[in-house]
């Protein structure tokens, strides 16, 4: 057996290209044979030829929604230990990709580093891994963090529109323009 037959699989599924490419890169430099898609319909395709023991999955995407993915894969193959990264992270989210059978749930942004943590945990339940308070995965996010991400959610469901997005949040549009003028949106 060689040392690639042993490298453990993963499959990473986000339409951010470069994100993608650089969590990929990252994560074949630490001995893992990944695979990419940029949707639910590559990622499904790539996890019925050669199910992952790893993925991650971006939890909204333009074409599928990750908890379908979460929901898929964990249909394909039980095992597959899933941690779903989003850079719109809310608690409901969090506890319905839990449920579907995701180990972890992490907010962008998050570093291999960050994720390896989270699939050391899913490996080794009943034992404390080593926290490190720098990483994403410990952190608390901010009071401002979670007024933004809520934001981001709401004009995602409207589209973009600026004005319907001010109307549902309750706020006039010149203050949520002011307040999406100070946090820009993270790549």
């Amino acid at each position: 057996m060689t040392a690639a037959d042993e490298a453990r699989t993963l499959l990473v599924v986000d339409d951010d290209t470069p994100l993608r490419t650089r969590l990929a890169r990252a994560f074949r430099e630490r001995g893992f044979q990944v695979r990419e898609a940029s949707d639910e319909a590559a990622a499904l395709r790539l996890a019925r030829e050669e199910s992952p023991e790893f993925a991650v999955v971006d939890l909204r995407m333009p074409q599928g929604d990750g908890l379908d993915v979460v929901r898929a894969l964990k249909a394909i193959d039980a095992t597959t230990k899933v941690v779903v990264l989003t850079g719109y992270g809310s608690i409901a989210t969090a506890l319905e990709a839990v449920r579907l059978g995701a180990t972890h749930y992490l907010t962008k942004p998050a570093d291999v580093d960050d994720l390896l943590a989270a699939f050391a945990r899913a490996e080794a339940p009943g034992e404390e891994v080593p926290r490190n308070e720098t990483h994403a995965a410990f952190r608390a996010p901010t009071l401002a963090r979670v007024e933004w991400e809520h934001i981001q959610r709401v004009l995602v469901d409207v589209g973009g529109n600026v004005s319907e997005a001010a109307r549902r949040l309750g706020i006039h549009r010149r203050s949520l323009q002011r307040k999406l003028a100070k946090f820009p949106v993270p790549h």
